[in-house]
């Protein structure tokens, strides 16, 4: 059986989570843990589609995976409050990675860190 190519856009799977027979619905606590689950799958599958590109951007070989990720939400145009919830993160944290990010590849922007980058960050 065949697939879909990785980093296509295209569904290559599923993970499914259940309740077994008429247990009570899921509580506050199953759902952050379920986003956490999301979360690690969602980073490492970016990582994977990711890596033959990231090789060739001497930018994006400088920073940390936690770096690589808050650029790719930036991308993506969250704010950050936005990136800290999707991380798992304060918004002190994600403004303290953005101020080294910055220098590290000399811009003074959001909008420049991305145009820098964009040969590594999620298309």
């Amino acid at each position: 059986m065949t697939g879909p190519v990785l980093g296509q856009g295209q569904l290559i799977g599923t993970i499914n989570f259940a309740r077994v027979g008429h247990g009570p619905a899921f509580n506050q606590f199953d759902l952050s843990r379920f986003g956490a689950v999301c979360t690690h799958f969602s980073t490492r599958l970016a990582e994977l589609r990711k890596h033959s590109v990231a090789d060739s951007n001497p930018y994006w070989q400088s920073l940390t995976p936690r770096e690589r990720q808050i650029a790719n939400l930036v991308a993506q145009g969250l704010t950050n409050p936005e990136i800290g919830a999707a991380l798992w993160i304060s918004r002190n944290t994600v403004k303290q990675a953005l101020k080294r990010m910055f220098r590290k590849l000399e811009v003074s922007s959001r909008m420049e860190m991305v145009l820098k980058l964009r040969d590594g960050l999620d298309k």
